[in-house]
């Protein structure tokens, strides 16, 4: 199973810097990077939901499922 994060791709569409949405969300800039690279094992959906709400998008733009080759 393969979760990809799209969140760097939002980002950039939003125009937003990693920094002004860790300040809006209430999170630490290294943990929204962690978040960015996938290094994550979970995510919290109070934070998802404050990811959303700020990136005005749902939790499908920002996760992605690729299965992974056998």
């Amino acid at each position: 199973m393969a979760i990809i994060v799209n969140l760097d791709v939002m980002l950039a569409k939003r125009k937003i810097r990693s920094k002004e949405l860790a300040e809006s969300i209430g999170i630490t800039e290294a943990n929204l990077s962690l978040l960015k690279s996938g290094k994550v094992k979970g995510v919290r959906f109070e934070t998802l939901n404050a990811i959303c709400d700020a990136l005005h998008c749902q939790p499908g733009d920002l996760l992605e499922f690729r299965k992974e080759a056998e």
